[in-house]
């Protein structure tokens, strides 16, 4: 009797122990199903082309505010807002009687001068061919001569010196064009006293270069560095729709600006033609390509949480997180800095609830 009642317990502790094993087998197998193996891509390594669209201005060439150099009043203007202009072309005229007669009297007192310095150089070219006969001239008037034609020869290229200051005084009232241009801006009337302080210092005119025109690009740091010489660039404008422009690199600023972390790039644009104008806004895609091959992963690998920027890395099967800084994108992929080599195993989605030393299942 004892011996059924010891192998009855023992029959019942069997029993409810496999039913143990059986949930705890139903149980993983269910946890094992719920839990999918995770699907990977490959870290790539490549240079690929892109184009980036931003906004541009286009500029003048070349663009200055004439001034005056002396103080005078305006006895004449001969262009006007819009006039076209060639370099060198007579813009205005200004009238200052002190300076004329400032130029009067050095012109009078160089020929003064001259006519003593001929006349001293003649009188020491006599003495010295008698001096040439012995005991004609005696030798202390001979230095004479010689010290007085010295002295008023250099009185005479000294007078000569200031009539030339003098006369280039007087050019300063002739307002002549830099460059070939068109007036842009015209500030004074005739009769105003320009110059020195006159008008408080206001320009005469403003003059810009408009055959030749800059448009001004300002490159975003991440994209900074792929530009390079003979970088093209097409831009259009909203006062041609449909119509697109062409244009070739010509400069950059070789800094990034401080206050917008931007280089300045400038495209020349042939615009003999005026169809353009300065002050126009363009919409502008550049071409690019990176200097050398970099890293590049999906999109949705890359997760960007509080606790940084990073991406999972497949490391024996288990999960890792390489913190990566990312640059620009390219369809789905994105362009990552960190530690990772080409070939690199990682998440096809990243996410924050994938912990660090998680297994990975691969698919």
């Amino acid at each position: 009797m004892r011996l059924f009642y010891l192998l009855s317990l023992i029959a019942i502790v069997t029993f409810f122990q496999n039913c143990s094993e059986e949930k705890e087998k139903a149980k993983e197998a269910v946890t094992n199903k719920a839990r999918p193996a995770i699907k990977l891509a490959v870290v790539l390594s490549d240079r690929p082309s892109f184009t980036v669209t931003l906004p541009g201005e286009l500029k003048p060439y070349e663009e200055v505010n004439i001034y005056p150099k002396v103080k005078g009043f305006i006895k004449k203007l001969y262009v006007d807002r819009g006039s076209y202009v060639r370099k060198g072309q007579l813009l205005a005229q200004l009238e200052a009687p002190e300076i004329g007669a400032q130029y009067a009297a050095k012109t009078s007192t160089t020929s003064s001068t001259y006519q003593k310095f001929l006349f001293s150089k003649q009188s020491y070219q006599r003495l010295k061919e008698a001096a040439k006969k012995n005991g004609a001239v005696a030798t202390i008037e001979l230095e004479r001569a010689y010290a007085q034609y010295l002295g008023d020869s250099a009185a005479y290229h000294s007078s000569r010196s200031e009539a030339a200051a003098s006369g280039q005084i007087q050019r300063y009232l002739r307002i002549t064009a830099p460059f070939n241009g068109v007036i842009t801006g015209r500030f004074v009337s005739e009769g105003a006293l320009v110059g020195e302080n006159g008008m408080s210092g206001q320009p005469l005119f403003q003059l810009t270069q408009e055959s030749k025109l800059r448009l001004l690009v300002a490159i975003p740091e991440k994209q900074a560095q792929s530009l390079a010489a003979g970088t093209k660039a097409t831009f259009t404008l909203i006062d041609y729709p449909g119509k697109t422009f062409t244009a070739t690199l010509s400069r950059n600023s070789g800094a990034l600006d401080p206050q917008t972390k931007s280089l300045l790039a400038e495209f020349d644009i042939d615009n003999a033609n005026s169809l353009l104008r300065s002050g126009q806004y363009a919409k502008v895609t550049v071409q690019l390509q990176r200097p050398q091959s970099t890293l590049w992963a999906p999109v949705s690998s890359v997760v960007q949480s509080q606790a940084g920027v990073f991406v999972v890395k497949n490391e024996n099967n288990q999960a890792k997180r390489i913190p990566v800084t990312i640059g620009i994108t390219k369809d789905t992929l994105i362009e990552v800095f960190g530690n990772l080599s080409p070939g690199d195993q990682i998440l096809l989605k990243g996410s924050e609830e994938i912990k660090e030393g998680t297994k990975i299942g691969q698919k």
